[in-house]
């Protein structure tokens, strides 16, 4: 194996391990306001789960906007879910809403508020921005900005998808091939979002969580095959497997955004915009990737990358598998 600079996506593998092996997505949590009568209002309101813990976030309203909670909270997913109303004869436009606690989370707030006249807003709470108002009108910017963002966090905190690409990093040669290679993982994926979304296709998430791990194991072995100078179908055709995998990634990122839901009025606003966050996100690893890459040819020779690149294999794998097993046995809980 002629990389060199193969060594540089090896250590950060080794960095990352420990957190990748404990990792779970960080989805985040998702506030509703629905208006039901002139002067009522009902609040859903979903905390995401860290570990055994829920986080201790709350949502933070005005004194005329005060809640009443209906009924205890209940599991819901991985998070807990929560149920109020409200009452007010003042109109919520302009309202400020806040989230006591999550400037010390990393965990962002999707808020979706649906008033009677048919108006609905989608914005985003986060940890750097604790504040929002709700607009007079929806708009398209406020959209884009909600999904782009949310795409970018989930590709970023979501280690099983940049273990996939890191795998494909370190099989593929050449610039050329890199690109293409990507460019089939992305158009799949692409596809398939679009079309679960929509409602075209779908499979259960808990099942494609299992697959994509499955994915993973896939690449570590081709990986250790290579090493030993065997013919693999992942070297030859790099752009033929990316694609087929990518398919089935597609479909674990729509679980993602079907779990926040999307605004009915911007459907296609939020699902490009999401989409493009995903890409801005992987784009951003690949980059760092390369530009570490390139200051590690001066570091090691081909020999030591390719020693290198076989505990980088058996690391993927391990992880790979460690996460299929926990995928499997979620499926009896």
């Amino acid at each position: 194996m002629k990389n060199k600079w193969l060594f540089c996506c090896v250590v950060q593998l080794v960095l990352l391990m420990p957190a990748m092996l404990f990792a779970h997505e960080m989805r985040p949590a998702l506030l509703q306001i629905k208006q039901t009568t002139a002067t009522g209002y009902d609040i859903t309101w979903k905390v995401p789960r860290k570990g055994d813990m829920i986080l201790s976030l709350k949502p933070i309203f005005p004194s005329w906007f005060s809640l009443e909670q209906v009924s205890p909270s209940i599991a819901a997913g991985e998070g807990a879910l929560f149920t109020y109303k409200a009452v007010t004869e003042k109109d919520i436009h302009k309202m400020a809403i806040s989230v006591a606690g999550i400037q010390h989370s990393a965990v962002d707030v999707l808020l979706y508020i649906e008033l009677l006249n048919g108006e609905k807003f989608s914005l985003v709470i986060q940890p750097s921005h604790a504040t929002v108002y709700i607009p007079e009108k929806e708009t398209f910017f406020d959209t884009a900005k909600t999904y782009l963002v949310i795409g970018i966090e989930h590709i970023l905190l979501g280690p099983d998808h940049l273990l996939f690409v890191l795998a494909l990093l370190l099989i593929v040669t050449g610039t050329r091939k890199i690109i293409f290679t990507i460019t089939a993982f992305t158009l799949a994926h692409s596809i398939t979002l679009s079309l679960s979304v929509l409602g075209y296709v779908g499979l259960p998430g808990p099942p494609v969580e299992a697959t994509i791990a499955l994915s993973i194991m896939f690449l570590a072995w081709e990986l250790v095959k290579l090493y030993h100078g065997q013919k693999v179908i992942s070297a030859q055709k790099p752009w033929l497997v990316s694609f087929c995998f990518g398919l089935l990634h597609g479909l674990g990122f729509a679980s993602a955004l079907q779990s926040v839901g999307l605004p009915q009025t911007q459907v296609p606003a939020a699902l490009a915009f999401f989409n493009i966050g995903v890409e801005a996100g992987q784009l951003a690893f690949i980059s760092v990737i390369l530009l570490l890459s390139t200051l590690a040819k001066k570091i090691i020779t081909a020999r030591q990358a390719k020693k290198m690149v076989l505990v980088a294999a058996y690391g993927i794998g391990s992880v790979a598998a460690f996460w299929l097993i926990e995928r499997v046995l979620n499926f009896y809980q």
